[in-house]
């Protein structure tokens, strides 16, 4: 097999250490030498570790994506002179028997010295710093969703039903209540009496809702969880300034794809964060939607197709993109909303949330590409598109119904 790096070197990460294996090869009768080393995962030790690489002159660095540990490597080693790769952990498996620290530093070497392996995307610093806001905002906000589940039980054990009557326990009118009620105030009329605008139409069922056995045990409780909330809250305000603050170099780039139906703002700030903004680094459309995880995946044995489920792929991203993708399954007017029930007839609402992320990857591929805004063919596409079809359709319907059909065309 022809050996496309002579010297190359074979990273196995873990917390503590690392694994360094130096492939030489050899030329004519000289053998192939392959040398391993362990370097300590302390900085000190990291740049000594790049030093001895430099003088191996290495032409290429193999490490695996190994939870985090990887980073303090790779941020200290992709700037020497050398290529560094990193690769998904599924795809450099070893072989069977020859499960080792220092076997897999050797297996990774031969891997890179062959050219047999698949570097994955390490985006610049900036969309690093990005990306660990937005999925520290991501963290953060899904926190405080859980702090508010945890308020609402406790609301429960008290008696006090007011996510019953109230869609959001949190809104103004439900943390007026809730400060009366830890203030000592238990009686329901003055309590329900705090409602603002539009919940005050609904004073009867807040009197009745806010009838229960409230005790300063639940009002500990209760304040605990509403600082808790208010914190979270505060972090999130904080972060967001943060975030568009460093999102001004890539604002073209969030304003094109703010214009697809379903991407917001805080949708649009994942989706720059963890593609990088910059589609030159996926060839085609389908590369960024394979890379995102929503593709089917190829499973094909003896001429026959078994599962074809998608692979994994980026969670930040996929998460951003089902909720953008479910907004617009209720949005009867756009093009995606309407692609959306077409597919969740014949396959489901799962697989069709996964196919309008699909869509959107590969509008935003094309917008990212060309640098045009997104044009929605409509809500009437499909119609459009099979006229027949739709009228057969509407036709079909209406007889099963035990309706008689005659058609005349409008004037």
């Amino acid at each position: 097999m022809e050996v496309v790096h002579a010297r190359c070197a074979g990273l196995d990460v873990s917390k503590k250490d690392a694994k360094v294996c130096v492939r030489i090869a050899g030329a004519g009768r000289r053998k192939t030498v392959e040398t391993v080393t362990t370097w300590s995962s302390m900085t000190n030790q990291i740049l000594a570790l790049r030093d001895h690489l430099i003088a191996e002159r290495v032409t290429c660095a193999v490490m695996e994506a190994t939870g985090d540990y990887w980073k303090p490597f790779y941020y200290l080693l992709e700037d020497a002179g050398f290529e560094v790769v990193l690769v998904n952990a599924r795809h450099v498996k070893n072989l069977p028997g020859r499960k080792t620290d220092v076997s897999d530093a050797t297996w990774l070497a031969q891997l890179g010295a062959h050219g047999l392996v698949r570097g994955s995307f390490v985006p610049p610093e900036p969309i690093r710093q990005l990306r660990d806001l937005t999925r520290a905002r991501t963290a953060i906000t899904r926190e405080r969703g859980r702090e508010a589940q945890r308020l609402e039980k406790l609301l429960e054990d008290a008696g006090i039903k007011l996510s019953a009557v109230a869609s959001d326990v949190l809104g103004v009118s439900g943390r007026a209540m809730l400060d009366a009620l830890i203030a000592g105030d238990r009686d329901p009329a003055a309590l329900a009496d705090l409602a603002k605008r539009r919940l005050r139409s609904k004073i009867p069922a807040l009197t009745e809702a806010l009838t229960g056995r409230f005790t300063e045990h639940h009002a500990f409780l209760a304040r605990v969880h509403l600082d808790m909330i208010d914190h979270h809250t505060q972090a999130v305000q904080e972060l967001t300034a943060r975030i568009e603050a460093l999102m001004e170099p890539f604002r073209g780039f969030h304003t094109l794809i703010c214009s697809i139906p379903g991407i917001a703002t805080l949708t649009a700030d994942v989706i720059v964060a963890e593609t990088g903004a910059d589609m030159t680094r996926f060839p085609t459309a389908k590369h960024l939607a394979s890379w995102a995880g929503t593709t089917p995946g190829n499973n094909e044995s003896a001429g026959k197709v078994k599962s074809s489920k998608t692979r994994p792929g980026n969670p930040y991203l996929q998460g951003a993109l089902g909720a953008a993708a479910m907004s617009c399954s209720q949005n009867p007017r756009t093009y995606l909303g309407a692609r959306y029930r077409r597919i969740a007839t014949r396959r489901g609402p799962q697989k069709a949330n996964v196919a309008i992320q699909h869509s959107m990857l590969t509008a935003i591929w094309h917008m990212g590409t060309t640098g045009t805004l997104y044009d929605d063919p409509g809500g009437d596409y499909f119609t459009r598109l099979h006229p027949d079809r739709a009228k057969n359709r509407a036709i079909h319907q209406l007889e099963a119904m035990g309706y008689r059909v005659t058609l005349d065309h409008a004037s």
